[in-house]
Parts: structure tokens; C-alpha cells; sequence
């Protein structure tokens, strides 16, 4: 090691050497007697700067760098789902059983178990000629994901050995590939990868399929597709941890990587908790058969904050190419942003709006553009979905974070606090959310769901949109004063806001809802909306409706209404004929 390279300045979690030429830009380096992992972030004439991803207290002028000749990178096989790691894919079990309650700096533990061994079938035969991308070997992950061994995307060749079908570890050998250079390379069944750099692939596709996550407030008004980008801005208490909880439940990806950036460790203990215990839906096995944690606290260093959103991203982009279709939970880019600035204030670069660096929309842009559904190099089709919480400061939307996200993000659900104080969840607010995912997804709906829905959505949409305007009016002048037409838009509205919109993921048949009930259920609301508004051309007063308890009934359906019973609503439907019938019979 040159002896040049030595801490000259230490500033946080920035490392600066004096006169060394060493180095490359975005190297991975150790950093002093024990050996922290950092990365090189500025180099010139006369000084090299770097971050360390573990906290500095204790290192001195003088301790020693080493560098790797590699940027910072994850090592990709097969024991990472069901796992849990730290932000640079430290297994956080494995740093337990070393190290107890407290992680030990420069804990050394590789990213995988190395002495499990894995059930592997080969595919390949000697002669085989592959390139990036080709599966060679599988492995059962967990009892609901099959693992695909992919040669590297910037390697092809011949394959020259093949090994037996058998019980290997992760960096066994199991097949050798020549390359056109003459070059033999061993492939085992893990890979590295620099979490900064995209993995390549074939083909950007069109998102034309839903995510569908049972959250009727999501899947009809506001549906993001698989491939898409979603925000989830909202204040303290808004719910954006539990919402995306719900999606991680229940969205039909097939896997799932939750990355905790800069939340309470209170929180991501619950989450861990939580996660452990709960049952996926789909394949009645655990939900960490298909669940990745990446806990990177408030109270860990601000670097290894910085670098968690794209170790995630690089884990779901790994799986992607597998022809998973993957969704990833980054709660919450606004502790991320955060890190970048106070990175950003020891750098001493000159700050932007809020003290918030100049480039932060340049990175928010290279972390939501990793997103949508792609051919991979192996042909086979996958996604990667981003859904990022957003934390502005006193729910001010207006804030950089909130308003560079919405620039690189389709799907925009904001959360409203109160809403959120008056129990209404998901708080997901109907007049400040979008989505610009209709005209890409509506063909989607029609073949599978039918046109109905798209014509039940708009007319909810509108009847929301009128009754927003109407309460401008009542707040002035009060409710009495409005023509009976006018009252039945808000009570309808009140039956969509509270029966339709609003959803409790502690009731069995309302944590998650299919798409046929979600159809059904507007359909029996606007049947009512339709037949109420014969009522009021007939001058019946809007008191007479109210008092025969259709409006509450309907509130009412949701939990009333199993998910596997959907022909219970063509009762409503008859129920409301023949009371509307009764009514102005009388």
C-alpha cells in the first residue's frame, strides 16, 4: 500500500487524503485500522475526498486506506430474500450473533451465508455458447421463489465444464465459460454488482398491467401499473408507513423489497416484527418468502443512508431479470435527501432551495428511472415497481423533495392529515392525488374487469369532484339551503367516502378486495345514486330516502358482503328497486 494514503482530515462521515493519485472515482475503500467501508466521492490535484459508511468516532489523522479497485458493490446469489440487511447488504442476523444488541464497526460478514448448501439443478451443457443474462443454473430460494443463476450481463462465451446436479455453496463453481478473449471464468452462484450502475437490459416495455394492491382507493381511482412509480407524500401520522405495509401485503408482486431509509428504529423493529408473522396470501407460507428488509434507522450513518436506496434497487433490478415482477418500498426518500444534504454541508458544495444539494433531482431522477417493465437479456419479461413515502416538514407539499419527486413519479398519492385524525384511512386525499396511468392501464381493465368499471370510476369521480365544490358552499351558508338534488350528491358522496374509499385492514373482508367486488360495489352506489335522483324529480323530500336506511346499508357492505359471495349484491340491487318503488308508491 502506498504510503501516501493516510486520513489527513476528518470532517462527519468525510475522509479526506492529502497527495495521492491511488485512487478512482467511486472506489470502494477501507478506511483506517478497522477497516470501514467507504467509497471515493471527489478527487483532484491535491486531495482526495471519500465517505465512510460506518460512524468515525476514534479514527485519526494517520490510520490507513486501502482501496479495492472496485466501486461499491452487492453480492447477488441466492439467501437474500428472507433476510435482512443494512444499508451497503451487511446481514444484520449474522452481525447480531457476532456482535450481540449493538453493531460493531467494520464488522467483516459476508452478504450471504457461505456454508449453506443449495439444492441445484444445472441447464447447461459443455459447448453451450451464452451470453449475459442466460440462466445456467436454479435453485428453490424459498418454498415460493425459485432462484435463477444468470451469467453476468457483460460476459458470453463457451461453456467448457459443467458440473453435476447436486448440493452446492454460494461460491462453489458450477460451470466454466470461456470467452472470446481465450478467457476461462468460473461462475458460482453469486455475482457482484456496483449498486450505482443499472443492470442492462434488452427492452423498456409499455406498462400496460396493474399492480393490484385490494386497496380500493388505489386499484379505482388511482391504479399505478407494474413497471410504474408511485409518491406517497404525507406529514407525521399521515399513515405512509402503514399504507405501504398494506401494499406489501397485498399487491401481486412476487417479491417484495422494503427498504426502511432513515425511519424510526422503533418502527422498523415493529416492521420486522410484523413481517415475521404475517402469512403471505397468495401461497399461505410466511411473507418473508418473498420479502426483502433493508433497516437503515435515523440513528445509523447518514452514507450508509445514502447508499441503501440503491442497494434495494440493485436487489430488485437482480430479481427482475430473473422475470420476477418486483416491487420496492423506500420509506422514505425524504431521510434520504436528508442525508444528501448534510453530506452535501460537509462537502462544503454551495446549497440549493432548502439547503438541499443542486443535484438532488438529478439523483431523485437516477433512482425512479430504474423503474418499469422490461425484456431482460434472458428474454424473459419482469418490473420493477417504485413506490417511495415522502416526508415534507409540516405536510408542506410545496417543499423539494415532494415537488422534484412528483416531477419523475406518475402516480401521486397524497396524504391528508385530516383526514388521517379523523380515522379515514388510507388517507389517501381524492382532490389533491392523480395517477397518469389510465390511458396505458384502461385497455387492461376492459378485457379483464370490464368497460363498466371504467364507467363506474368516472361517474365516482365526478360525483366526488361536485360534492368537493358543493361543501364550499356549506361551509358558507350550510347544508339547509341547498336544493334536494344537491343534498342527494353530497349524502352519495358520504356513502362513497366512507363505504367505498375509506378501508380497514383489520377486517377480513375488507383488508383486501378484489377487483370484481370493487366494481360491484360502485355499481350498487351509483344504482342507488340513480334511483334516488327519480325520487327528488318526484319531489320527494331527500328525508324520505334517508329514512329507509339504504345510505347506511351501503356503508355497511363492505363488511357485509364476503369477498366470495358476490352475488349477495344483486339483493341489494333488488332491495333498492323495490324501496324506491315503495316510496313513490306512497
Amino acid at each position: 500500500m502506498d504510503n501516501h494514503n493516510v486520513i489527513y482530515g476528518i470532517n462527519g462521515s468525510v475522509i479526506t487524503v492529502k497527495n495521492t493519485h491511488s485512487f478512482s472515482m467511486m472506489e470502494m475503500v477501507y478506511v483506517g485500522n478497522e477497516r470501514l467501508v467507504g467509497e471515493v466521492i471527489g478527487i483532484n490535484n491535491h486531495f482526495t475526498t471519500m465517505q465512510v459508511y460506518e460512524e468515525t468516532t476514534s479514527l485519526k489523522p494517520g490510520e490507513p486506506i486501502e482501496g479495492t479497485g472496485r466501486p461499491m458493490n452487492v453480492t447477488l446469489g441466492p439467501g437474500i430474500i428472507d433476510n435482512i440487511f443494512d444499508g451497503i447488504e451487511r446481514p444484520l442476523k449474522s452481525i447480531a450473533e457476532q456482535s450481540g444488541a449493538f453493531i460493531s464497526r467494520g464488522s467483516n460478514v459476508s452478504a450471504l451465508d457461505e456454508e449453506k448448501l443449495w439444492d441445484v439443478t444445472v441447464s447447461v451443457k459443455e459447448g453451450d455458447i451464452l451470453k449475459g443474462g442466460d440462466i445456467y443454473a436454479e435453485c428453490p430460494e424459498t418454498t415460493i421463489i425459485r432462484h435463477k443463476c444468470m451469467v453476468p450481463p457483460l460476459l458470453s462465451g463457451t461453456i467448457t465444464k459443467v458440473n453435476q446436479n447436486g448440493k452446492y455453496k454460494v461460491n462453489d463453481t458450477i460451470v466454466e465459460l470461456k470467452d472470446d478473449n481465450g478467457e476461462t471464468h468460473k461462475l458460482s452462484l453469486c455475482q457482484k454488482w456496483p449498486i450505482r450502475v443499472p443492470r442492462p437490459v434488452t427492452k423498456r416495455l409499455q406498462t400496460t398491467v396493474p399492480l393490484i394492491t385490494g386497496q380500493r382507493v388505489i386499484d379505482t381511482l388511482f391504479p399505478i401499473s407494474k413497471g410504474g412509480t408511485a409518491a406517497i407524500p404525507g406529514g407525521f401520522g399521515t399513515g405512509k408507513t402503514m399504507t405501504q405495509h398494506q401494499l406489501a401485503k397485498w399487491c401481486d408482486a412476487d417479491i417484495i423489497i422494503y427498504v426502511g431509509c432513515g425511519e424510526r428504529g422503533n418502527e422498523m423493529s415493529q416492521v420486522l416484527e410484523e413481517f415475521s408473522e404475517l402469512v403471505d396470501p397468495k401461497s399461505g407460507r410466511p411473507m418473508t418468502d418473498r420479502t426483502v428488509l433493508i433497516a437503515n434507522t435515523s440513528n445509523m450513518p447518514v452514507a450508509a443512508r445514502e447508499a441503501s436506496i440503491y442497494t434495494g434497487i440493485t436487489l430488485a433490478e437482480y430479481y427482475r431479470d430473473m422475470g420476477y415482477h418486483v416491487a420496492i418500498m423506500a420509506d422514505s426518500t425524504s431521510r434520504w435527501a436528508e442525508a444528501l444534504r448534510e453530506i452535501s454541508g460537509r462537502l462544503e458544495e454551495m446549497p440549493a432551495e432548502e439547503g438541499f444539494p443542486a443535484y438532488l433531482p438529478s439523483r431523485l431522477s437516477e433512482f425512479y428511472e430504474r423503474a418499469g417493465m422490461v425484456k431482460n437479456l434472458n428474454t424473459t419479461i419482469g418490473s420493477i415497481t417504485i413506490i417511495g413515502a415522502v416526508s415534507p416538514q409540516g405536510s408542506d407539499f410545496s417543499e423539494p423533495v415532494t415537488q422534484n419527486t412528483k416531477r419523475f413519479t406518475r402516480c401521486f398519492w397524497a396524504l391528508d392529515k385530516s383526514l388521517a385524525y379523523a380515522r379515514h384511512y388510507p388517507a389517501i386525499n381524492w382532490t389533491q392525488s392523480y395517477s397518469e396511468y389510465f390511458t396505458d392501464l384502461d385497455p387492461w381493465y376492459i378485457e379483464n374487469v370490464g368497460e363498466d368499471f371504467i364507467r363506474y370510476r368516472k361517474k365516482i369521480n365526478k360525483i366526488l369532484q361536485e360534492e368537493n365544490k358543493l361543501m364550499e358552499i356549506v361551509k358558507l351558508i350550510g347544508a339547509d339551503v341547498l336544493p334536494d338534488d344537491q343534498k342527494l350528491i353530497i349524502e352519495i358522496a358520504r356513502i362513497i367516502r366512507v363505504g367505498f374509499l375509506q378501508q380497514n385492514a383489520f377486517h377480513a373482508e375488507d383488508t383486501f378486495v378484489p377487483l370484481e367486488k370493487q366494481k360491484l360495489m360502485m355499481k350498487v352506489i351509483l344504482h342507488l345514486y340513480k334511483k334516488s335522483k327519480q325520487l327528488v324529480s318526484a319531489s320527494v323530500p331527500i328525508s324520505g330516502i334517508n329514512q329507509s336506511g339504504l345510505f347506511d346499508k351501503l356503508i355497511k357492505m363492505k363488511y357485509d358482503i364476503p369477498n366470495n359471495k358476490l352475488e349477495m349484491f344483486d339483493d341489494y340491487i333488488k332491495e333498492i328497486d323495490d324501496t324506491i318503488a315503495k316510496i313513490l308508491a306512497s
